[in-house]
C-alpha cells in the first residue's frame, strides 16, 4: 500500500550482501572446485570454512567497522579476505601493489589500519612503509597486527620473523586460519548501507581519496557483471586482473554467486595465460589493455590453439584496432567497458549488437572503442552540461561531463565530506570525464577534465607529476599529458621549460628526480624540453601538447624541442 513503511528488521527484510553468495554456493555446490592455484585446489565448502576461520580471528583483533588492509598479488588468501573480513563486519582495504613505501604508509595511516596482511614478496616495501608511518606525527598508539602470507609459489620467500625483528604481533596466514573457528557464526551487516570495503583511488599522495563501498553495491555489482557477460555455473574465470582493482571488478564475489571456478595466477605471463586456458578450459578473463596487447603480440612459442572462444573484458583506454584484430584471430572476443573506482569498476559497457558482426574490422573497432551504455544497476548515466545540469545534444559532437546515479555508486570519500559533497552536486555523481553521447545512446569519452593518464589500467594524475616537477630547482614550468604507449596504453609525457641558469640538466636528470619522489609507474617515460604553448591569458594549451606527444616517434623517448 502506498505510504507503508518498510519493516526494516522484520522477517521479510535482510540486508543485501555478497556474503550470502558464498554461504549459498557452499551449501548447494560444496564439492565443486572454487579455486585452482598451481597444484593447490579448494572446493566451495573448503573456501567457506577457511573464510569462517579467518572471520573468527579478525573478530578477536578488531572492532566492527575498523580497517583491515592487505598488500598481496593474486592468490587464494587475497580471494578469501574479500569474504572473511566482511564476515567479521570489518572493512577491507586492498592496497595497490604497484605503490611505493611512502604512499603505502600514507594509506595505512589514513585508513587507520588495525591489521595488515602482507605477502612475503612485499615484506621489504612494507617494512619501510611501517617505519615511515610509525615515525610520523600520525603514528598509531598500537602497532598494527601483521599477518604474513607465505606463498608456496613465491620462490623468493624469506623468514619474516627475522625480517621484521622485534615487531611483536606477527603470524603466518595459514597459522592464523588454523587457530580460527570453522563454525564461526557470520556477523551479518545490520544494514546494506554498511561499509564493506575501502578502495583508494590511484594517484594517492598527501590527500588520499578513499572510496567507501556499501554491501548493497557489492551485492548488485557482481550479479550484474556475471549476468550481462554470460558467466554461469560452468564458467571458468582466469585471474589476469589484479584483485585489488575494485575487488576484482566484483568478480571475486560474482564467481561465488554462480559457483564457477577461479583459476588464480600469481604473475601475468603470456605463456601461463595460454597454458591455463587450455589446461583448465578457461571461458572468461579480464584485463587492462596492456594485458590484451601482451596477448596480441605473443610469440609463437608462447601461444597454444584455444579450445573455444574466450570472453575477454577490458577497461580504460580502448584497445587499438590492430590489437582487437589480433585478439579475434587468436580466439578472444573482446568487450570494452568504462568505469571508476567510485562506480565499483565498470559502469558503462559497449553492449554489442548482432547486426554489427558483419561490419568491417575498422568499423567494429570504432564501435568497440566507445564506452557504451549503462548497466542495469544504475538508475541513469548521461552526458550533462555541468553549469546547467542539462543533457547535451545526442549528436556525438557536443561535449559534456559524464554523470551517473544509482545503487552501484560509492557511499562517499572516507574522512572527506567536502570532496563527497562536490562529487554528488545536483543529485548526480560527477565522473570528471568529458564525453559525447551518440544518437543511439552510446557514450564516448573524449577527454579527462582531471587530466588522468591511464597506464596499464592504473590511473595516474598528471597534476601530481607536475607538482613534483615544479619542485626541481632547475624547472621553471612543466606540464604532463598522456602519450600513446604500445605496451601500457598510455604513459606520462612531461614537457619541461628550464630556468635560464640551468646547467647540465638532461632528461635523465628529470627522470631520476621523479623516481626519487614518485611511485615508479608515475615516472614520465618521455621528457620534452620546450617553451610551453599558452593562451593569451597564460593558460597552458594542453591540447597542443597532446598532439605533440601523439606525433612523437616510438624511439624518441627523450626529446628537445625549441618551439611547439
Amino acid at each position: 500500500m502506498a505510504g507503508m513503511a518498510m519493516p526494516k528488521y522484520a522477517a521479510n527484510y535482510a540486508p543485501l550482501t555478497p556474503i550470502t553468495f558464498l554461504e549459498r554456493t557452499a551449501g548447494l555446490f560444496g564439492d565443486r572446485t572454487s579455486i585452482v592455484y598451481g597444484d593447490l585446489r579448494f572446493t566451495w565448502a573448503q573456501t567457506l570454512e577457511r573464510c569462517r576461520r579467518l572471520a573468527s580471528r579478525i573478530s578477536q583483533l578488531v572492532s566492527i567497522g575498523q580497517t583491515v588492509s592487505i598488500l598481496s598479488p593474486n592468490c587464494p588468501a587475497t580471494y578469501e579476505v574479500n569474504f572473511g573480513i566482511p564476515m567479521a563486519r570489518a572493512v577491507l582495504n586492498s592496497i595497490n601493489s604497484r605503490l611505493d613505501s611512502r604512499t603505502i604508509s600514507v594509506l595505512l595511516s589514513h585508513s587507520e589500519t588495525k591489521v595488515l596482511f602482507v605477502d612475503s614478496q612485499y615484506l621489504q616495501i612494507v617494512q619501510e612503509a611501517l617505519r615511515m608511518w610509525l615515525s610520523s606525527p600520525d603514528a598509531p598508539v598500537e602497532k598494527p597486527y601483521i599477518v604474513v602470507i607465505e606463498d608456496s609459489l613465491d620462490p623468493g620467500r624469506v623468514d619474516f620473523r627475522n625480517f621484521l625483528p622485534g615487531w611483536g604481533e606477527l603470524v603466518e596466514y595459514e597459522e592464523l586460519l588454523q587457530s580460527g573457528d570453522p563454525a564461526f557464526p557470520i556477523q551479518w551487516p545490520q544494514d546494506d548501507w554498511e561499509t564493506i570495503s575501502l578502495n583508494y583511488t590511484s594517484g594517492t599522495t598527501s590527500r588520499p581519496k578513499g572510496v567507501l563501498y556499501h554491501h548493497r553495491g557489492a551485492f548488485l555489482t557482481p550479479l550484474i557483471q556475471v549476468q550481462f557477460w554470460g558467466v554461469k555455473d560452468e564458467s571458468v574465470y582466469l585471474w589476469t586482473l589484479p584483485m585489488f582493482h575494485c575487488n576484482g571488478w566484483g568478480f571475486i564475489w560474482g564467481m561465488a554467486a554462480v559457483a564457477g571456478t577461479n583459476i588464480i595466477i600469481r604473475n601475468v605471463e603470456i605463456k601461463a595465460i595460454y597454458d591455463c586456458i587450455v589446461k583448465h578450459k578457461v571461458t572468461h578473463l579480464c584485463g587492462a589493455p596492456v594485458v590484451l596487447n601482451m596477448i596480441a603480440n605473443a610469440l609463437p612459442h608462447e601461444k597454444k590453439p584455444l579450445p573455444h572462444t574466450v570472453a575477454t573484458y577490458t577497461g580504460g583506454a580502448p584497445p587499438p584496432p590492430s590489437v582487437l584484430s589480433a585478439m579475434e584471430e587468436q580466439g578472444f572476443s573482446v568487450l570494452h567497458s568504462y568505469g571508476l573506482t567510485e562506480t565499483y569498476g565498470p559502469a558503462l559497457v559497449c553492449t554489442w549488437k548482432p547486426e554489427w558482426d558483419s561490419l568491417p574490422l575498422q568499423e567494429r573497432a570504432r564501435i568497440k572503442a566507445r564506452q557504451g551504455v549503462q548497466h542495469v544497476g544504475l538508475q541513469g548515466v548521461d552526458v550533462l552540461e555541468p553549469s546547467t545540469m542539462q543533457p547535451v545534444a545526442r549528436d556525438g559532437k557536443t561535449i559534456g561531463e559524464i554523470m551517473a546515479r544509482g545503487c552501484t555508486i560509492m557511499k562517499g570519500y572516507f574522512k572527506d565530506e567536502e570532496a563527497t559533497r562536490k562529487a554528488f552536486e545536483g543529485g548526480w555523481f560527477h565522473t570528471g570525464d568529458l564525453g559525447v553521447i551518440h544518437p543511439d545512446g552510446y557514450m564516448e569519452v573524449k577527454d579527462r577534465s582531471k587530466d588522468i593518464i591511464i597506464s596499464g589500467g592504473e590511473n595516474i594524475s598528471s597534476i601530481e607529476i607536475e607538482a613534483v616537477l615544479f619542485k626541481h630547482p632547475d624547472v621553471m614550468e612543466a606540464a604532463v599529458v598522456a602519450r600513446p604507449d604500445e605496451r601500457w596504453g598510455e604513459s606520462p609525457c612531461a614537457f619541461v621549460t628550464l630556468r635560464e641558469n640551468a646547467k647540465g640538466v638532461t632528461a635523465n636528470t628529470i627522470v631520476a628526480y621523479c623516481r626519487e619522489n614518485l611511485p615508479r609507474y608515475y615516472v614520465p617515460k618521455t621528457v620534452v624540453f620546450c617553451e610551453l604553448p599558452k593562451t593569451s591569458t597564460g593558460k597552458v594549451q594542453k591540447f597542443k601538447l597532446r598532439e605533440t606527444a601523439k606525433a612523437l616517434t616510438s624511439h624518441s623517448a627523450f626529446t628537445t624541442v625549441s618551439k611547439l
